[in-house]
């Protein structure tokens, strides 16, 4: 299998060198890796451009910077570096931001992945953060949903679903996957591998309290069921930072909810993500009264 990886970046000058090394010291090498400045104003570009020097196969792109700049740019910086990508032959196209690492051996694995079951569209594992937080116990989002910052995408797949749909609000990577899912393709994170994650989710330029207040806007926004809601929150009270996380969730869904804040979500996408979540609800349960321990991971 042959892949190529894109990934948009902006100001990310004290996490990119890790994710460049990882990529360059991979057993399988890309056949192409597009990286988007997406109008940084720190070192990003200069640091990228002087491993094109020492990597052909790396390409760097400067978009101007936007003053409009939304959730949506993400998206246009993926469009842009896979119409580069596409006159290069690859079966599979990653999206990688540029603030994550992982082991050598980390692509070939996704590839074989992909090699072993032409059904799988999206692939990837859970990650790590500095902490001790692994998504793989700390995440409601289970085995079949694969995480934005590292997600890899069968060539038809992506086309199939038109790729990252530009929104302003945010979540195109979850769109993204669901997406995929509702259309019938196999989605699945592989609990052998991780890659780490060295900011902490949503976490660009805000604090931790702030973005999991932005978390509950995007619950609301991309048509998360209220009782899925009230779930994640009673859990989330049992994690750092004690009850205040939890709340700055809930108020954030609420204040959408309150608000009557757009949802981007198409009604077909919106009821396959309720159900989704009540079956997955049911699931969690279902284990929780056979064993007593509540299982994130399905």
């Amino acid at each position: 299998m042959k892949y190529v990886l894109i990934t948009p970046a902006r100001n990310e000058q004290a996490f990119i060198r890790r994710t460049l090394d990882s990529v360059v010291t991979q057993t399988i090498l890309p056949e192409r890796w597009v990286i988007v400045d997406d109008g940084s104003i720190d070192s990003t570009a200069e640091i990228v451009e002087s491993y094109t020097k020492r990597y052909p196969w790396i390409e760097l792109i400067r978009r101007r910077q936007d003053p409009d700049r939304n959730f949506a740019s993400k998206a246009h910086s993926v469009a842009l570096a896979f119409t580069r990508a596409t006159p290069f032959e690859f079966d599979v196209v990653g999206n990688l931001d540029a603030d994550v690492s992982f082991q050598p051996g980390y692509m070939e694995f996704l590839m074989r992945k992909f090699s072993e079951d032409t059904e799988l569209g999206v692939a990837g594992t859970p990650f790590t953060q500095d902490g001790g937080y692994d998504s793989s116990k700390d995440s409601f989002e289970g085995e079949n949903y694969v995480a934005g910052p590292c997600q890899l995408f069968r060539r038809e797949c992506f086309q199939e679903i038109g790729g990252y749909v530009p929104n302003r609000a945010g979540g195109v990577d979850w769109i993204a996957v669901m997406t995929a899912r509702m259309k019938g393709w196999k989605v699945r994170s592989f609990a052998e591998k991780r890659f780490h994650h060295h900011r902490l989710m949503g976490t660009a330029g805000r604090g931790a309290l702030r973005a999991l207040f932005s978390y509950g806007e995007k619950d609301y926004y991309l048509g998360g069921s209220p009782v899925w809601e009230l779930f994640r929150v009673t859990y989330r009270t049992t994690k750092k930072p004690i009850v205040l996380g939890g709340l700055a969730l809930l108020a954030g869904y609420f204040y959408s909810f309150a608000s009557r804040m757009e949802r981007p979500v198409a009604a077909e996408l919106l009821k396959f993500h309720r159900q989704e979540q009540l079956k997955r609800l049911k699931h969690l349960f279902v284990h929780f009264l056979k064993t007593g321990r509540l299982r994130l991971q399905s």
